[in-house]
């Protein structure tokens, strides 16, 4: 499960309520060309690239170990989230519609916050767009979905992502300790931005 932000926030009613149907009702292409919702079709597409350790090691919320069970079950619980207004999961397909990726954004309505996890297949990535993609992603959130934070980890020796999230202007609030599905604990970096600070920041 993921974990929600250090900094508490409290919606109305009438804000959370609006997130849930905002999420229910979200159009993943927002997010870019060929994302869907994922569903039980895209299961073993998800299979193969998860199995690979340099997509999913190091993403702290994932089923583990990664077999046509657990990430089965994944879906099914991901997809009663989005029922719920509480999460989307989205996959992106490439040429051949084979999955190419995924992103995992988990909402706390009531707390009018949401966190994005997600990767590519390992072929796509380092080819310079992942900067670009990670700040339409949380400008996407903040637009669409309406919360007024986002928080986002990484694990310590994950220096790429770091560098990503630094560049688009969320603020270190230092470590992390986070729970894996297997009960296991990761040491993660942490960040947090408001959607005034993000606002600030991209369009003034």
């Amino acid at each position: 499960m993921s974990t929600p932000p250090k900094t508490v926030l409290h919606a109305s009613e009438a804000e959370a309520n609006a997130i849930r149907e905002a999420v229910r009702n979200a159009d993943p292409t927002g997010l870019g060309p060929n994302r869907v919702l994922a569903e039980m079709k895209h299961v073993p597409g998800l299979v193969e690239l998860l199995s690979d350790e340099r997509v999913s090691g190091p993403i702290y919320d994932l089923p583990r170990p990664i077999t046509t069970e657990s990430v089965t079950r994944w879906v099914a619980e991901r997809q009663a989230e989005h029922l719920a207004g509480e999460g989307l999961l989205v996959v992106n397909l490439d040429d051949q519609d084979r999955v190419s990726g995924y992103s995992h954004i988990a909402v706390w309505p009531e707390r009018s916050s949401a966190e994005i996890a997600g990767a590519l297949r390992a072929d796509l990535q380092n080819q310079g767009q992942g900067g670009a993609g990670m700040r339409a992603s949380f400008a996407w959130i903040f637009e669409t979905l309406g919360v007024r934070l986002m928080c986002l980890t990484a694990a310590l020796d994950n220096i790429r992502s770091q560098k990503g999230i630094d560049a688009a202007g969320f603020r270190r609030m230092g470590e992390r300790d986070v729970e894996k599905p297997d009960g296991t604990i990761r040491h993660s970096v942490y960040w947090e931005l408001t959607r005034e600070e993000w606002e600030k920041r991209h369009r003034l």
